[in-house]
């Protein structure tokens, strides 16, 4: 079955690429190389022993993605990535958010609803909780208003997808993703953020390498037990698993609604100075780190009840913290190798 993957060179959206090949689909990878390279389709094909299809369309050009559909009718699902993904960045620069992650959406969706099979998986995230009221956080929980752009582009996508579902014959799955870290265990392909990482991890391990000079800890007078915020960090590949799992849920026809939502975690809250000192722990490096001020846009603790993804969906993270931060360390000394 041919699978669509927009953003496929991206971070998670290249770990899928592997996941879905590895299970014998064949695969399309969409990306603008906004934030990403060409070099991740070799990273891919030492991985799996196949280089994946690839078209460089940017999806904020409506034509280009209409072509693209045209192209390729045989598509049985489209699994979509394709997004801008910083907190603080979306503050700073709104508009270039609502464009990048809305209108690539209905493009898409667009040229989806004119397929004969219409299976669509949507990179959501957690944020769209806000500050959860309670934790672990269920798939119940009520939206929140969003409290940056980045968060609101997500809750719309999820608005139009449902609202799309209604009159057409598209299937989706939303999977709201906690905080996703680590690489391929191969240390072929990993995080690779252009410029500043706006991610607490890529953050860590380059400050270990020595191309930062410091971390920041942004604010430790949260009401959490050491004042530092709280996330649910989830291995890379494991949340490639679940893309795939979900994927194959559409395919199937298993799905019970037109439109089903899963949280994507590991259960388990860890605070910024736990993944500070767990990162020091695996690598032996001491990471030279400061307090500073809360950055805008952030929430106190998140962290998934993933009791939905594990009995309906049929998938739960394996990895733990350490292997998916020694995951990270491998990654970080390759490329800087």
């Amino acid at each position: 079955m041919k699978i669509v993957v927009t953003g496929g060179l991206g971070f998670i959206g290249s770990h899928t690429v592997v996941e879905l090949q590895n299970e014998g689909f064949e695969v399309i990878a969409l990306d603008n190389l906004s934030n990403s390279s060409l070099d991740v389709l070799e990273g891919i094909e030492r991985i799996t022993g196949k280089k994946p299809q690839f078209e460089q369309i940017d999806l904020r050009e409506k034509a280009a993605v209409h072509d693209f559909f045209q192209r390729h009718k045989d598509v049985s699902g489209v699994i979509h990535f394709a997004a801008s993904k910083a907190v603080g960045e979306s503050v700073e620069n709104p508009l270039l958010y609502y464009e990048n992650n809305i209108n690539a959406l209905v493009y898409v969706l667009q040229s989806l609803a004119q397929l004969p099979q219409a299976n669509f998986i949507f990179s959501s995230s957690c944020t769209v909780y806000g500050q959860a009221k309670q934790m672990p956080i269920t798939e119940d929980a009520s939206v929140q208003p969003a409290i940056s752009p980045y968060g609101n582009t997500k809750q719309i996508g999820e608005e139009i997808i449902t609202d799309t579902t209604k009159v057409t014959h598209i299937n989706a799955i939303l999977l709201r993703y906690f905080n996703p870290i680590g690489s391929h265990p191969s240390a072929e392909i990993g995080e690779l953020p252009l410029g500043v990482p706006q991610n607490l991890v890529p953050f860590i391990t380059q400050t270990a390498i020595g191309l930062r000079e410091k971390l920041s800890v942004f604010g430790d007078d949260y009401p959490t037990p050491d004042g530092t915020a709280i996330r649910d960090y989830i291995h890379v590949v494991d949340l490639a698993k679940a893309h795939v799992v979900a994927l194959q849920r559409l395919l199937h026809q298993k799905n019970t609604e037109k439109v089903e939502t899963f949280n994507l975690g590991t259960g388990t809250g860890s605070s910024v100075l736990e993944v500070i000192k767990t990162f020091e722990k695996v690598s032996g490096k001491p990471l030279n780190y400061q307090i500073v001020g809360r950055r805008e846009g952030d929430i106190t603790e998140a962290y998934a009840n993933t009791d939905k993804a594990n009995t309906v969906l049929g998938w739960k993270a394996q990895s733990t913290l350490e292997e998916a931060l020694a995951s990270a360390w491998k990654w970080e000394q390759k490329i800087r190798s």
